[in-house]
């Protein structure tokens, strides 16, 4: 027992810290994620909680992974704490330590993939009811912790489908916490000596030039991201090529008018030269927003659980599987404990201090009652 009360290891650790280790092992990275091992280890960790776990096949080889502590008030609509296994790949050559060893150093900062995108909430969640279940507590309404595997490449095969389908329906869910476009150029290709009007590459940059001042367009809290994250074209150092593709990331805030601005991306192409085309790779029209307004029931019961952390509300700028839930009519909002800490989500050396993430884990020792405790609402029996 440590000078806080808390348990430790025989090594000094925290046992919940050395689980998070542990999972933060687990290389659930793309482009091959090792989802049996996430999947082992949940089956492990409902076991240990005594809670049954669901596994849904939703699309071949993508498993959603659902642990359920029964209400006692099951007819309430439920409480979703959704998370998810998978993680982006990393640059090793760029990093402090091996991004898979889940290395802590003297001052508790402990590196890994996941560290804050987003293992360390799914250990939180899982150490929260743990702890709750020690405590001899129990839920009105019936909680659903879930573990989706792909929400990193777009959640197609994970949340996107599984909300279409019966068994998510089943979950009668009530609110729920969690956490670009290709655009192708084509030119007059040529002989890399010479003076070619109209090629692909002075297209592309009048293309880079229009689109990156686009912010310009909003006012400030309404901001929308522009960011040309990949090029593609050319054969040889002496040719000029015949066509070339320009990769963005568009991040849209729901208050702009989706329609407008997909017609100025085709002013802007019609602008840069003849037979220039796009696709989106990814293109979400639903702009629901869950409601933060005071008398909102269960914005009420999470800002009242967090009265004594400061808070602000903001639009999270990425794109994560909860744009699927408020799809289909449910609110959730992303949250996650992470205080005076530095954000390196898809970052090179992303890490979380082991002291942050067990303050989390209290966090939601606070938040899972106060959720679970909102009243009966309008139309619930």
């Amino acid at each position: 027992i440590d000078v806080k009360g808390r348990q430790r290891s025989p090594d000094g650790e925290d046992p919940s810290v050395t689980l998070f280790r542990e999972y933060l092992r687990l290389k659930t990275v793309h482009p091959e994620p090792d989802y049996d091992a996430a999947v082992r280890f949940l089956s492990r960790i409902a076991v240990e909680l005594e809670l049954p776990l669901k596994k849904i096949e939703v699309c071949p080889g993508r498993v959603v992974s659902i642990m359920t502590w029964e209400g006692t008030e099951p007819q309430l609509k439920s409480v979703l704490l959704n998370s998810h296994t998978d993680v982006v790949p990393v640059y090793q050559e760029h990093w402090k330590y091996d991004a898979f060893k889940a290395f802590k150093d003297a001052k508790g900062d402990i590196y890994a993939r996941g560290s804050q995108d987003m293992k360390c909430v799914t250990i939180q969640y899982i150490q929260a009811v743990r702890k709750l279940k020690a405590q001899g507590w129990k839920p009105a309404r019936t909680v659903h912790l879930m573990f989706v595997p792909d929400e990193e490449v777009g959640g197609h095969k994970g949340m996107e489908t599984f909300v279409t389908q019966p068994e998510f329906q089943k979950l009668n869910i009530g609110f729920a916490l969690d956490e670009g476009i290709t655009i192708h150029c084509p030119g007059s290709p040529g002989h890399g000596s010479r003076f070619v009007e109209n090629t692909a590459a002075e297209k592309l940059v009048w293309i880079r030039g229009v689109v990156s001042k686009c912010v310009l367009c909003f006012t400030l809290g309404d901001v929308t991201t522009v960011n040309m994250t990949m090029v593609k074209g050319g054969v040889a150092y002496n040719v000029i090529p015949a066509e070339m593709d320009v990769s963005f990331d568009l991040r849209i805030p729901p208050t702009v008018n989706l329609q407008e601005f997909e017609r100025q991306i085709q002013e802007w192409c019609a602008e840069a030269g003849q037979d220039i085309t796009y696709e989106f790779a990814q293109k979400h029209m639903n702009q629901n927003i869950t409601s933060t307004d005071d008398t909102d029931p269960w914005w009420s019961a999470f800002s009242a659980a967090c009265k004594n952390m400061t808070l602000e509300k903001e639009i999270f700028p990425a794109a994560t599987d909860s744009r699927f839930i408020r799809a289909v009519g449910i609110p959730a909002i992303g949250f996650s404990p992470m205080n005076r800490t530095p954000i390196l989500l898809h970052d090179h050396n992303e890490y979380l201090n082991e002291e942050v993430f067990l303050k989390g884990i209290g966090v939601y020792e606070r938040l899972i009652p106060a959720l679970t405790s909102v009243p009966a609402l309008a139309g619930e029996a």
